[in-house]
């Protein structure tokens, strides 16, 4: 399975993505005839190497025609028009849209609207456009089938923008940021754009360390600005050892506690707080005690470099007095995820493949939840339709 590993270590934004795929060997004539399917117009794409403090890299350079494309300002109907009426790739189209709807989620939630009624800015610009689907054009181009990405650099200071002079991250930023795991070591400047963000998100099948792979190519992307450390976003593409490509391996730590004297509605708050920290997986077992006293054994899945956050959130949040962690090696299946549309609306599904072969498919649950609520229909109506749909699918 090839695997790409973005180091963001002087944060990331859209054209540094794309900067670093160029540099690993994106070519850039396949990068604009995949442009070209989106039937656009009054824009070039261009590839120059640049040297941030004494380390060259390849830098992606959008040019707009502002002039043209500032009378076109989208929404996220007229983006997705744009990409579905394209002749795109429809794993492109895909993950393009998935970017794009976090991208318009995260906008509304800090400006409490609604999707639908979120006007794009910065997010929604030409040059966005072309950084968003080229990423994904790129990582699709370039054979990649796993993400991984280290925590995200996030810079510190303020930002000008559209909304005028916002903290950083910006509002937009951190909302996409939640539940993974960012830092700042004083670097004045936003590093990560609300951009780059969405990108890494939305695609990323897990954050942490660099994992075991066989290292075939690396990649560094310039951004524009000159910082007090080089402006690079590095990637790392190869192949995980010992799998054969079927399925990846990676380690993970396990938390656990036995709790004997908690008031079992606190599970409930405490499984909410552990996923929006980005634990990989919680979950509760009954046991029997000393003294022949039941209780429950609760058992946190997380990043190694999390163990820490997670303990403090057991302590603080939970009874127990002691816990025991562990560092435990995972072997995981390539996912990928498909959009169907139903009688309900979109749902996406998420397929899991083995050495190319489908061996599962799960609709969302809550995109199916959403989906059942708007409609007033039974739960297990709108599950069923969306598998029946993506089966169709599948096997076409």
């Amino acid at each position: 399975m090839k695997t790409a590993y973005f180091d963001c270590f002087s944060g990331a934004s859209g054209d540094m993505i794309l900067g670093a795929l160029l540099d690993a060997g994106l070519e850039l004539d396949v990068l604009k005839a995949e442009l070209d399917k989106l039937g656009l117009s009054h824009f070039a794409v261009d590839r120059r190497r640049v040297v941030k403090r004494g380390i060259g890299g390849s830098q992606a350079l959008v040019t707009v025609d502002a002039r043209h494309h500032r009378q076109h300002h989208r929404r996220l109907v007229d983006i997705t028009a744009l990409i579905d009426g394209s002749t795109l790739d429809p794993a492109v189209k895909r993950d393009s849209l998935r970017i794009f709807r976090r991208l318009a989620e995260a906008e509304a939630k800090v400006h409490d609207t609604t999707v639908e009624r979120i006007h794009f800015h910065e997010v929604g610009a030409m040059d966005a456009i072309i950084d968003v689907v080229g990423g994904v054009v790129g990582l699709h181009a370039l054979g990649i089938a796993r993400i991984v990405c280290s925590p995200l650099h996030v810079g510190s200071g303020t930002v000008d923008c559209a909304h005028g002079t916002l903290p950083v991250p910006a509002p937009a930023t951190a909302e996409l940021v939640r539940g993974r795991p960012i830092y700042s070591n004083g670097i004045d400047g936003e590093l990560l754009t609300p951009t780059g963000a969405a990108i890494l998100t939305t695609l990323a099948d897990d954050f942490g360390p660099l994992p075991p792979m066989i290292v075939d190519r690396i990649g560094f992307g310039a951004g524009r600005a000159d910082r007090a450390i080089a402006n690079l976003l590095r990637v790392f593409i190869g192949t995980a050892p010992g799998t054969g490509g079927a399925f990846a391996g990676e380690q993970t730590a396990t938390i656990e506690t036995t709790i004997d004297d908690m008031n079992p509605q606190i599970y409930a708050h405490l499984m909410e707080k552990a996923l929006a920290m980005g634990a990989l997986d919680i979950f509760m077992t009954p046991v029997q005690m000393k003294k022949n006293r039941t209780g429950t054994l609760l058992t946190i899945l997380c990043r190694p470099e999390a163990v820490a956050g997670f303990a403090d959130l057991l302590f603080r949040e939970t009874t127990t007095i002691g816990l025991r962690w562990r560092l435990d090696n995972r072997f995981t299946l390539t996912r990928e995820f498909v959009t169907v549309n139903t009688r309900f609306g979109p749902i996406t599904c998420k397929m899991a493949i083995l050495g190319g072969e489908r061996v599962n498919l799960t609709p969302e649950y809550d995109d199916c939840k959403r989906a059942a609520a708007e409609h007033q229909v039974p739960l297990k109506i709108v599950l069923a339709e969306a598998q029946c749909q993506a089966l169709s699918m599948a096997d076409q």
